[in-house]
């Protein structure tokens, strides 16, 4: 009996194999894995560097616009070019805008209320609609004066505490989204509990999405496990109580507040208000807005941290752009959007920022609702399918100095901003996704990085830092904290210091403001 079952479990196997041979013969290539489990191995760690042709990887000559790799059976397609991620994402949505199953994290973890993370169904769509219907262009317009507010905050505890720098990035940026979501006063060192509690939210997604990262992704029966077995499953479902719960209560404070005229003009009292047209239940919209914060607050800092290693390695960039500023707005005032569009050099920062180390670097899978074919190679139906957003940023017939910091490279002869992009919504880089699954804040996000960076470089010098032997000490340019989807520099040293001026014309906005 135990000799025919290990011909008949033999027989399976050779069967998965052959059948799992015969498709992916017709992928586009890919490094060779192992046999039954294909390349799961090859994901872990800094997996955009892998999927991306540079000297020294192990997939160096195997690079195409396309990759493919094999995870136990699983097709997973890599996009390496604008060209591969446009035809199919942009112009072939219909085929690619559905997401990978995400078990852990989509269904587990979050419910299926995670709308970045659910399939292209009809929850999404309400959900999605509610998020564009606030955080639009013209919606996203309404936020500017808490930004400015944010912006002017973040530079007198830089000033008053440059040594914290990073935590006063983190906790502006919190503090921006919740005034602009849920209408809350500016937060401070008080609020960092519940600023902590939301980003470890953030992380948890973001690592539960990772392709690979929890088993149950890869081979799915394991999910019908018993919950006092699947740890993954009964440690997402408390999560997903406790979030769901603290989402509700943030809604209904606002909802309270809104019916006694106490509440300030936010996104979740716009969310209340359409909360019936837009067909959400109170957990749907409740987690809509949840995500608005979820999402922007963990990626607006990371990027703002970028911003900071480019300006104390690239310090001719730095005074550049302080030159536009003193010439457009002096040294009596802060700028605002008043001077947006007199200040492209900082426009063109802001770009680079995302260009340069784009903190998503490999967005969030996506998944072939239908079988096609692309330049002769064929995509399954049911194929994970990754933009390499840090790829095609570094594509060097676009950006030919690819890893210099150099933002003049968005502007033209005139030095205003080129709008020759077409292919990247006139942006440039495509730090923010693709297609109907664009990343729905980045308006929001534009617009705290614009006026965030101004203030910044408006009021501050940002240089190296000096050691204990005297000498400058140059951060890594590369190294990095990898938290799934959110990537950001590894921590570093700089020095900040006061420009001329700045006290004066602070005082207006500093009083009562205060870093502890």
């Amino acid at each position: 009996m135990n000799s025919l079952l290990k011909l008949f479990v033999l027989a399976l196997l050779i069967k998965y194999v052959h059948r799992v041979y015969n498709r992916s013969k017709y992928w586009p290539p890919g490094p060779r894995g192992l046999p039954i489990l294909g390349n799961i191995f090859q994901l872990q760690g800094l997996s955009w560097y892998k999927f991306y042709r540079m000297e020294g990887s192990v997939w160096y000559d195997l690079y195409c616009p396309v990759v493919s790799l094999n995870l136990a059976g699983q097709p997973m397609i890599i996009l390496n070019s604008h060209k591969a991620a446009s035809d199919l994402l942009n112009r072939r949505s219909s085929t690619y805008s559905d997401r990978a199953r995400f078990i852990v994290g989509g269904e587990i973890l979050t419910g299926g209320l995670n709308f970045g993370l659910i399939s292209y169904n009809d929850r999404w769509r309400r959900m999605r609609r509610a998020a564009h219907e606030g955080l639009n262009v013209q919606a996203a317009e309404k936020y500017r004066p808490i930004q400015e507010v944010e912006a002017a905050r973040l530079v007198n505890h830089l000033l008053c505490d440059p040594d914290n720098w990073d935590a006063h990035l983190r906790r502006s940026a919190a503090s921006t989204v919740l005034c602009s979501v849920y209408g809350w006063d500016p937060i401070g060192p008080k609020d960092d509990p519940v600023v902590q509690r939301i980003n470890d939210i953030t992380r948890r997604m973001a690592r539960a999405a990772i392709p690979g990262a929890n088993l149950v992704e890869i081979f799915p029966v394991m999910n019908h496990l018993p919950m006092w077995i699947a740890k993954w499953k009964r440690e997402g479902s408390e999560w997903f109580a406790k979030d769901t719960k603290m989402f509700k209560s943030f809604l209904s404070d606002v909802k309270e507040q809104a019916t006694t005229g106490k509440c300030k003009p936010c996104f979740s009292v716009s969310l209340l208000e359409n909360q019936e047209k837009l067909r959400l239940d109170n957990e749907e919209a409740a987690w809509v807005a949840g995500i608005m914060f979820a999402g922007g607050s963990e990626t607006t800092s990371s990027a703002l941290i970028v911003f900071i290693l480019a300006m104390v390695l690239y310090p001719d960039v730095m005074l550049r752009a302080q030159k536009e500023i003193d010439e457009v707005v002096g040294r009596d005032r802060l700028p605002n959007f008043g001077d947006y569009d007199k200040l492209p050099y900082i426009q063109a920062t802001v770009k680079e920022v995302l260009r340069w180390r784009p903190v998503a670097p490999l967005g969030v899978p996506r998944r072939a609702a239908e079988s096609d074919w692309y330049e002769g190679h064929y995509i399954p139906k049911g194929a994970l399918v990754i933009s390499n957003i840090w790829a095609m940023n570094r594509d060097p017939e676009l950006y030919p100095d690819y890893d210099e910091f150099r933002p003049g490279r968005f502007l033209d002869a005139s030095g205003q901003v080129n709008k020759k992009f077409s292919d990247m919504a006139s942006m440039g880089h495509v730090a923010f996704g693709f297609g109907r699954r664009i990343c729905v804040g980045m308006n929001l996000a534009l617009q705290s990085l614009f006026v965030d960076i101004a203030c910044i470089l408006w009021a501050l010098e940002i240089d190296k830092a000096t050691g204990n032997d005297g000498n400058k000490i140059v951060p890594s340019r590369d190294a990095c904290v990898d938290d799934g989807v959110v990537v950001r520099p590894a921590p570093f040293v700089c020095k900040f210091t006061a420009r001329a001026n700045v006290t004066d014309a602070m005082s207006d906005h500093i009083k009562g403001d205060s870093v502890m």
